[in-house]
């Protein structure tokens, strides 16, 4: 597939991919949904990739819906965006999430409305000192999308959440990650080595292990104790039957750094 609004690289294990419309803050138009969505299923079925890197180009990570998209018609009740979240935004949220692949995120410069809400979708959220976060919507009219209403109160609470979507107010990297929304930050020169670093990492970790982490981790939050206590049973019996499993214990037995394969 022909690329117009997205980098995507693979090297060591790392899918990177960057978001490339600079001019207009990497704002999300169909065709780079589309694209999006394509490079998240060829980093899924690769062998080749253990881990992801999402980043964003220039100055902004994503300013969220380009609006020049959805401007609506004169005299019209507006743009279909029932359709619109449903072929472009909910199908890179439920890949984000179902991708059993670690996924960090580097936000570089503002997440905003949806941009904001894809970035909370990944596993591991770094943050340049300059970026900023800001639930845009009601500053146009609209509520969050994009899993935001899913995803920030789980992360920051119910009364954080709601007060940065009833009011809109950006916040900065620092804050953000005082409300445990992100995991880190980093001065803007050292962002992308330390993301870089970090999916490096990951990309070295048993991948098998890691994607069964991340479906049970998922299922928690919609789960009670006895359903997750059997979920738990039954993944770690899926774990106990990879390569890496062996591996591992092994290399605790030989005193030595384990070398994994994902699988």
């Amino acid at each position: 597939m022909t690329r117009e609004h997205l980098r995507s690289t693979v090297e060591d294990g790392v899918a990177k991919i960057t978001l490339a419309r600079p001019a207009v803050l990497n704002s999300l138009n169909t065709a780079m949904a589309r694209e999006l969505q394509h490079a998240l299923d060829e980093a899924s079925g690769a062998a080749d990739v253990r881990a992801l890197l999402i980043t964003g180009e220039g100055r902004a990570f994503c300013a969220g819906q380009d609006l020049a998209e959805v401007v609506p018609p004169d005299g019209s009740k507006g743009p279909e965006l029932r359709a619109l979240i449903e072929q472009n935004y909910n199908p890179i949220v439920r890949r984000l999430v179902s991708l059993e692949k670690p996924i960090v995120c580097a936000v570089n410069g503002v997440a905003a409305g949806a941009g904001a809400n894809l970035a909370l979708a990944c596993d591991i959220v770094l943050a340049s000192k300059s970026a900023s976060f800001v639930q845009a919507f009601v500053n146009i009219g609209l509520i969050p999308d994009s899993g935001g209403t899913y995803f920030l109160p789980r992360l920051i609470g119910l009364p954080r959440a709601k007060a940065l979507m009833l009011l809109g107010d950006r916040i900065s990297a620092e804050q953000a990650l005082a409300f445990g929304m992100i995991w880190a930050t980093h001065e803007p020169e050292q962002l992308m080595p330390e993301a870089e670093a970090l999916a490096a990492r990951l990309a070295a970790l048993p991948t098998a292990a890691l994607g069964l982490i991340k479906r049970a981790l998922n299922a928690s939050l919609s789960s009670d104790l006895d359903a997750q206590l059997d979920r738990e049973r039954d993944l770690q019996q899926l774990a106990g039957r990879s390569h890496d499993y062996a591996e591992g214990v092994k290399a605790f037995q030989e005193k030595r750094k384990p070398r994994f394969l994902g699988r």
